[in-house]
């Protein structure tokens, strides 16, 4: 079942390489319910995949391969880099952060599944963050 009003930052899918079982299963079950990522999720799944867990490339072409399957990928274009400029100056996010979160609100998604931002923020009165790790 697809969730089309859920968007996952790059700590979501990271976590299904936690060492931490309860974390590993509750990003896998918000992975498996679908949603939406997007390229610069992948890239950065790619960046850390291979730095600090240095996973084989056919590890993370077989990881991507799933959630590529579960998640539509949404591309990174101009417009949401010009989002992303005016959201990281009105919201004082990192720019990287505001790409995720212009990515998931030109994308029309409620919800951001993230460990990064503020959980409980609403961003644009469309998006709200939230932290599935928080107790």
């Amino acid at each position: 079942m697809n969730d089309p009003e859920a968007f996952h930052d790059t700590n979501i899918v990271l976590y299904l390489l936690s060492s931490d079982p309860v974390k590993a299963d509750c990003a896998e079950a918000l992975l498996a319910a679908g949603g939406r990522i997007s390229v610069q999720v992948l890239n950065e799944f790619v960046a850390v995949a291979t730095r600090k867990f240095g996973m084989s490339w056919s590890e993370i072409g077989e990881i991507l391969s799933i959630v590529r399957a579960v998640c539509r990928v949404e591309p990174l274009t101009v417009e949401t880099h010009d989002r992303a400029r005016l959201i990281a100056e009105r919201y004082r996010f990192g720019f990287y952060d505001a790409l995720i979160v212009a990515t998931a609100l030109l994308s029309g998604c409620t919800v951001l599944y993230s460990e990064d931002l503020q959980a409980g923020q609403k961003i644009d009165s469309q998006l709200t963050v939230v932290n599935p790790f928080q107790l």
